[in-house]
């Protein structure tokens, strides 16, 4: 689950670890099935162990160490993935961990409930590759209006669809998708190709504002209590949700229709029929 704002908080919750040397790198003990490293663990050690961490950053939806060669060490959380400094929420799921000295935090832990996320160690040529091969669009909170109508407008695939597509627009995902376009009052099952300027105008000023506000609440933990920051504590923004998860309940700004819910390229939409018409 965790999209742009869980991801920005779990950045800024390790960034006491800049400057850090990694002293160990392996993977901890889990009857689960493994998540993916890459390289092997015992190549990526080799690599990554004496060395400082220079900055800590954030690619889309996943967080980015990079070390004094360059290199960069990637954790991308995908859907149950948490990046930590304190005790994970169990043991019994947790999947890597870096030892560190010269610096506050002794240990980063990667925690996966359901093992999906992966540890990447790239070269910085390999890294720039990923931001230039196509595969990862503009960040969500750098992307101007008019890059944004340039990569969704001649689209046919509905809106929402639209945002899940990471090469589009980094960051947002199925969440903050409809939160975003039920405060720009545009249905999710609109075609990129009919949005009218004056809607993409509405839609790029709320997806900063919901983005910024969410990370301001440190993301949102919803009901299963997967989502934690980098202190294993919850989120705050899921107070904050207008739509999400919110079906049969009373629309906050129309104040009259009711939330429906749809599914929409296998996830569930969240939307108000009367003030989010097609």
């Amino acid at each position: 689950m965790p999209e742009l704002p869980e991801v920005e908080t779990m950045r800024r919750g390790i960034l006491a670890i800049q400057g850090s040397m990694i002293e160990s790198a392996q993977r901890t003990p889990c009857e689960k099935r493994p998540i993916s490293i890459k390289p092997r663990i015992d190549r990526l050690q080799r690599r990554v162990v004496g060395k400082r961490i220079r900055s800590i950053d954030r690619l889309g939806k996943r967080v980015v160490l990079r070390l004094e060669t360059d290199d960069r060490l990637i954790f991308e959380p995908r859907m149950t993935g948490l990046v930590l400094i304190e005790d994970p929420p169990n043991r019994e799921h947790l999947r890597f961990a870096l030892g560190l000295v010269d610096g506050p935090v002794d240990t980063v832990l990667f925690w996966d409930r359901r093992g999906l996320g992966c540890i990447t160690l790239l070269t910085a040529k390999q890294y720039q590759g990923k931001l230039t091969d196509g595969s990862l669009g503009p960040d969500a909170l750098e992307i101007t209006l008019d890059e944004m109508q340039q990569r969704f407008q001649q689209s046919r695939v509905p809106v929402k669809v639209a945002f899940l597509d990471q090469s589009r627009v980094a960051g947002v995902g199925n969440l903050y998708a409809s939160e975003i376009l039920h405060l720009a009052k545009v249905h999710p099952g609109t075609p990129c190709n009919k949005i009218r300027k004056i809607q993409w105008r509405r839609i790029h000023r709320y997806m900063n504002e919901v983005l910024q506000l969410a990370i301001e609440h440190e993301g949102s933990t919803l009901s299963d209590g997967t989502y934690r920051n980098a202190l294993n504590d919850p989120g705050g923004y899921q107070n904050q949700h207008r739509v999400y998860d919110r079906e049969g309940q009373l629309c906050p700004n129309c104040q009259g229709g009711k939330i429906q819910r749809m599914v929409q390229a296998q996830r569930a939409t969240f939307y108000c029929k009367r003030c989010q018409k097609t």
